[in-house]
């Protein structure tokens, strides 16, 4: 009997150190880096796909050994819940943190910018060039995008907030333009809330006109409320905006660098030197900074403002000191010469 019970300990004894030694190398392999090739950095798990698949896809690819026992795991430590999207792996993951990101769902997320001053064509562009981006809108007609995307406007143009926009694969690009378009609005009703008194705007959709205006003619973050006060300042008193950038506009795909002086007495809807007040649209997207200049622009008695060619402008109150300074400054142009941010 003693005997027996000997042999019983000894069986129970090495039954145990075989045991341990199983869930010691387990644990082992479970948490040590495996070498991920760059091909499988990144991986994708496609929406209603099981732990089972992806095991069994892992074991294929030789990221999980054993896939079983990964699942088992996974099911005891309620880690088996996986979620579907694009996952980047580094190169020294283990089985267990390939399981945990799996889990937590720590996909990856895609970034686009929309920039300040660049046009509803433009912005157009960079969605469709976005990677990983499910492209909805196929035509490049404001009309058709518009329907596309059920955002109620007569004219697209400066509605979409110019930002930095997180997106995830297979996301797509009208979602980029209805968040785009909720936030300009947000901003916009905003700084409208908050907007100077007396200022010649009829609608908030006019202090619109004037910034995307005003960021434009801005190449100086600091200029951008002298030049609002100079428009400001015109539109009460009836004289003409005179804005490159809304002619520029206007001429659509027919401006190749260089306005002429045909151009500026040919007569459009967007030709400031022409016509009296502001232009029937945006002609840009505006920045909140822009926003902010338009609905408080700087007082003073500056009427005019001319390049001096850094980006920069030097303002005059009245017509001779402008002409100075047009002389001054646009005669004897600079090779780096720029009259305005490159938008």
């Amino acid at each position: 009997m003693r005997s027996r019970l000997v042999w019983f300990f000894m069986l129970l004894s090495t039954l145990s150190i075989i045991v341990g030694a199983l869930a010691f190398s387990f644990w082992q392999w479970l948490t040590s880096p495996l070498p991920v090739s760059e091909t499988h950095q990144v991986y994708i798990v496609e929406p209603g796909t099981g732990l089972h698949a992806v095991g069994r896809d892992m074991q294929q690819i030789g990221l999980v050994k054993w896939p079983k026992l990964w699942v088992l795991y996974a099911r005891v430590e309620h880690l088996d819940a996986i979620k579907a999207g694009e996952f980047q792996f580094s190169s020294q993951e283990s089985p267990l943190s390939l399981l945990q990101k799996l889990q937590r769902g720590e996909v990856v997320e895609h970034r686009l910018t929309l920039v300040e001053g660049r046009s509803f064509k433009q912005m157009l562009l960079v969605l469709n060039d976005a990677p990983k981006l499910s492209h909805k809108l196929e035509s490049g007609d404001a009309l058709a995008v518009l329907q596309a995307s059920g955002v109620d406007l007569v004219h697209p143009e400066g509605w979409f907030f110019p930002d930095t926009y997180q997106y995830l694969r297979n996301d797509s690009d009208i979602s980029i333009l209805l968040r785009a378009h909720k936030k300009m609005k947000s901003v916009l009703n905003e700084e409208w809330d908050l907007r100077d008194s007396d200022l010649p705007y009829e609608s908030v959709y006019e202090a619109l006109i004037m910034a995307s205006i005003v960021e434009k003619e801005t190449g100086v973050a600091s200029e951008r409320k002298t030049i609002a006060g100079v428009f400001v300042r015109r539109l009460r008193k009836g004289m003409r905006l005179q804005t490159d950038p809304t002619v520029i506009y206007g001429m659509g795909d027919k401006y190749q660098g260089n306005i002429t002086r045909k151009d500026l007495k040919k007569l459009t809807a967007y030709n400031t030197y022409m016509i009296k007040g502001l232009p029937p649209t945006p002609i840009a997207m505006p920045g909140r900074e822009a926003i902010h200049a338009a609905l408080h622009p700087e007082p003073g008695e500056s009427l005019y403002f001319v390049a001096k060619g850094d980006g920069s402008h030097y303002f005059s109150a009245t017509l001779d000191e402008h002409i100075n300074a047009v002389r001054k400054y646009q005669k004897k142009r600079r090779a780096d010469y720029r009259s305005s941010p490159q938008k």
